[in-house]
């Protein structure tokens, strides 16, 4: 893999990850790979999958182990070393780790199901079944949310910026998609229904689903469009050089407007932290109402819009907070 970095671009040269192998065949497991990716419906998802898969086959290679001979200790292995720094020097998350792990567990599943018959199977066992897989706390979330004011400054930020970085953020925080749904939306996907302007937009699953569109964000994203010559189709978010974002760029994107905003967590956000942010704000606005909640999210599980409830409940109502009035006076002796 190559990249090539332009300010907050990088451009990504990204074929089947395919991990290097002596025997056997590394056609027929090149081939398998792209189907197994191809049948996940959601293109964010297939990203994800290759992006999982490449760093599991890179770290078998640097550590020199054959993935199609993998024991659950050399995943185990893996796990560790995450744990300690992560795919970029600094430790993955929990939920990360998890994430990964299922992906590839995934994969095994699908060579050792597709070969089993062959007169050499690629692999006859899932060694990532057996692996410690990581206990992630269903109620906790390690994604960093923004207060009000930080989210007013963030997105001043972005207006001052440019008229794409302020359309693509006003969208984020007050849709609160995911960041997938996001990249893949297109011009040709804003439309209207009922007076309404909407974006009909692929989400997670593959699925399509319609948001509205409220005259504030509608306006960014005109505005936007018409700066670029209002084009009738294509990507509906574009780099400065004209290229389709991507998950990478909006990451560095915001992080860096962050910065520009003086915002304390710039260094911990992520696309998710202002989805994270839309969902805590409706909770907030709602009185709790976890049914709209969920309906806003897209969650298919209330289970997972519960998350976000707790956690606002777990910081805005902390005792600490009680506290701190019964000590936070107290002056040394």
């Amino acid at each position: 893999m190559t990249d090539q970095q332009h300010g907050d671009e990088l451009v990504v040269a990204d074929p089947i990850p395919t991990p290097a192998l002596v025997a056997p065949a590394p056609t027929r497991l090149a081939e398998l790979t792209t189907m197994w990716l191809s049948r996940q419906r959601s293109a964010h998802t297939r990203t994800a999958y290759r992006r999982d898969l490449w760093q599991w086959g890179d770290w078998c290679a640097a550590t020199g182990r054959n993935p199609l001979t993998a024991r659950p200790a050399d995943l185990d292995a893996w796990i560790v070393e995450q744990r300690a720094t992560g795919a970029r020097g600094k430790p993955a998350a929990e939920s990360t780790i998890a994430r990964r792990l299922s992906a590839i567990a995934s994969w095994y599943d699908y060579l050792v199901v597709n070969t089993a018959a062959d007169p050499e199977p690629l692999i006859r066992h899932n060694p990532a079944q057996a692996a410690a897989r990581p206990r992630v706390d269903p109620d906790d979330s390690s994604t960093v949310g923004l207060a009000r004011t930080e989210a007013d400054r963030l997105l001043a930020q972005a207006r001052a910026d440019s008229r794409t970085n302020h359309a693509l953020i006003l969208l984020l925080l007050v849709a609160g998609l995911r960041v997938g749904s996001a990249i893949d939306a297109r011009i040709e996907d804003v439309g209207a229904d009922r007076g309404h302007r909407v974006l009909n937009l692929t989400v997670k699953g593959g699925r399509r689903r319609r948001v509205p569109l409220p005259p504030v964000l509608a306006h960014a994203i005109d505005e936007m469009l018409a700066e670029r010559g209002a084009p009738a189709e294509g990507p509906l978010f574009v780099t400065p050089s004209g290229l389709p974002i991507y998950e990478l760029y909006v990451h560095r994107l915001i992080r860096r407007l962050a910065r520009g905003a003086g915002l304390a967590s710039a260094s911990a956000l992520s696309p998710h932290s202002l989805r994270h942010t839309a969902i805590t704000e409706i909770l907030d606005a709602t009185g709790g109402d976890l049914r709209r909640a969920q309906d806003f999210a897209g969650h298919a599980d209330p289970r997972t819009t519960r998350r976000y409830d707790r956690r606002r409940d777990q910081l805005d109502n902390h005792g600490a907070y009680l506290l701190a009035g019964r000590f936070g006076d107290t002056e040394p002796g």
